[in-house]
């Protein structure tokens, strides 16, 4: 079987499609307005719905049409070199013989499991067989399944920060700050991302063939793993924070001890030096013109001053 050429209109629009038996997989990288419009002139859609596919800014969504179906899904990308996660839209147009992806070309397992369509005629076959639905769950599928290298990547961080946690010679909170960020923001789009899909299920039955519930349960068993792991790593980097705090406190607290011994060490010095270095006349000091009275005033004024002093913290239990 030859594979269908895509018209040049859709090349210059930077739109690739794959036909097979009937059904068709449109995929749009990187879409602008006169993507929406092409769609616009081809298919069925609401305008707000073409609008939404050019927005950044949707929530997680099914919008559900007598012919179609309309879905925005949200996935996370991750920034190996700053070790934090940000998300990708993926707007999905499905119908009875049809399937339409739209999305910024970040998807690397959307992107190479269309590639692979285009070339291998097993894969397309694979794929194709059994509805625009089923081709919606594969795809998911392999999304869904290419967090879980990120989601090792994050556990092995989390071993890294442990050490830094309790070695008293690394600063261990920027780490954690850096990790518990990106363990948001993954919670942020993954947990939206699970009602989303449990929904999704009951919806797609009319655009496939077979019983879907088995390989959604799949889907969503990858899902619930995913979401389960996040909330155990948040809770593990909460304790880490609090045990890094903990140790900090403790550390602290060990060089004010130190630097107390020595201020009470060099306390007797700087009252001494500080008596005979005043003008006045002082026991075995050097003989100045004046009486002893003055001396006298100057130790009662400076016992006054400690007493008052001892008397507030006492009244307010600071000793």
């Amino acid at each position: 079987m030859t594979l269908p050429k895509v018209e040049e209109k859709e090349k210059k629009l930077n739109i690739e499609s794959i036909a097979w038996e009937g059904m068709t997989w449109v995929n749009i990288e990187g879409p602008t307005e006169r993507e929406m419009q092409y769609l616009a002139q081809n298919y069925p859609f609401h305008p707000l719905d073409l609008d939404d596919c050019l927005s950044r800014t949707q929530r997680q969504k099914i919008d559900e049409y007598q012919d179609y179906l309309f879905s925005i899904l949200h996935f996370q990308v991750y920034n190996k070199a700053t070790r934090v996660s940000t998300h990708t839209q993926l707007s999905v147009f499905i119908g009875k013989n049809y399937l339409i992806t739209i999305h910024t070309g970040e998807l690397k397992a959307l992107v190479k499991l269309f590639k692979q369509c285009q070339t291998e005629e097993e894969v397309r076959r694979e794929n194709f067989i059994h509805g625009a639905g089923y081709l919606l769950y594969r795809t998911l599928d392999g999304l869904v399944d290419s967090y879980f290298p990120v989601l090792d990547k994050i556990l092995l961080l989390m071993e890294n920060v442990e050490d830094k946690v309790f070695d008293e010679n690394v600063e261990a909170a920027q780490e954690l700050a850096i990790l518990r960020r990106d363990i948001i923001t993954q919670r942020r789009i993954n947990f939206p991302l699970r009602t989303v899909l449990a929904s999704l299920e009951g919806k797609l039955k009319r655009f496939t063939d077979i019983d879907m519930s088995v390989y959604w349960g799949d889907l969503m068993d990858h899902m619930n793993k995913i979401c389960d792991s996040l909330d155990e790593i948040k809770e593990t980097i909460e304790v880490y924070k609090d045990t890094d705090f903990v140790l900090s406190t403790e550390r602290l607290n060990r060089v004010s001890r130190v630097l107390t011994i020595f201020g009470a060490i060099m306390l007797p010095f700087l009252i001494v030096s500080s008596i005979y270095g005043m003008n006045v006349i002082a026991p075995g000091g050097i003989e100045a013109t004046g009486s002893h009275r003055t001396f006298i005033i100057l130790l009662i004024v400076m016992s006054g001053i400690a007493g008052t002093m001892l008397f507030i913290f006492r009244r307010r239990r600071w000793i």
